[in-house]
């Protein structure tokens, strides 16, 4: 049983199981800050979090110069819907010029997937938006999750993981994926800044889009390897 286990995962390559962990550990994270979001009263880390982003006993006034306020609503933007269905939009027209439909395809549905699965939760929870501090930001939808930190995670992820493809270098691939992870952190933590957000809509829109993109690239990588064998056959 051992050595059946072991063989298992030599098999199995490493991208493939850090996929995995995070497929896994997005899901149980977003199912424990699921109940977070459902308590009636605010649990206090998301509490002190938000007012770490207010000047001592000024809900209303953000920390910092109105310059960073300016920096943090450019950040912000980088995962607003419009930002990113442009930025989807162009990769997919540019991949479907190039003939590389199935590419553009998945494009789109793995982002377009993402865009209907964050409103599908929002529904199931309906947690409104915080009010503890003032909203730096016209915002009406629901609060939980985050979309614009799930969408960001799901559109940068994916973006980077597809341009990994086209280039030579492990580093490289690091680099992008990096750059992929770093837009993201700075959208969600954006939305903490400007108020709209508890810290833990933040958290699950993070732990919903990395699994969720995660979980698209498995599909995408499991089957290409199958389909040149089963047309073959």
């Amino acid at each position: 049983m051992r050595k059946t286990i072991i063989a298992l995962f030599d098999r199995i390559e490493f991208p493939v199981l850090l996929a995995g962990v995070v497929v896994a550990g997005g899901l149980w994270g977003f199912l424990e800050l699921m109940e977070v979001a459902r308590d009636a009263t605010p649990h206090s880390l998301d509490t002190q979090i938000l007012l770490a982003f207010r000047e001592a006993g000024q809900p209303d006034n953000p920390i910092g110069s109105p310059r960073v306020e300016g920096m943090v609503r450019d950040f912000t933007a980088l995962g607003s819907s419009a930002v990113l269905t442009l930025i989807t939009a162009a990769v997919a027209i540019y991949l479907f010029l190039a003939r590389r439909a199935a590419t553009a395809l998945y494009v789109l549905a793995v982002i377009g997937g993402g865009q209907i699965l964050g409103s599908l939760l929002k529904l199931g929870v309906e947690r409104p938006r915080p009010e503890l501090v003032s909203h730096l930001a016209a915002e009406t939808s629901l609060s939980f999750p985050s979309g614009h930190a799930m969408l960001s995670a799901v559109t940068y992820l994916t973006l980077a993981l597809l341009a990994g493809r086209f280039v030579a270098g492990r580093a490289i691939r690091l680099y992008l994926l990096a750059l992929g992870v770093l837009v993201t952190l700075l959208v969600g933590a954006s939305r903490l800044y400007l108020g709209v957000h508890w810290p833990s809509d933040v958290l699950a829109g993070w732990c919903a889009g990395f699994a969720w993109a995660m979980l698209c690239w498995l599909a995408a990588r499991f089957m290409a390897r199958r389909g040149p064998d089963d047309g073959s056959n």
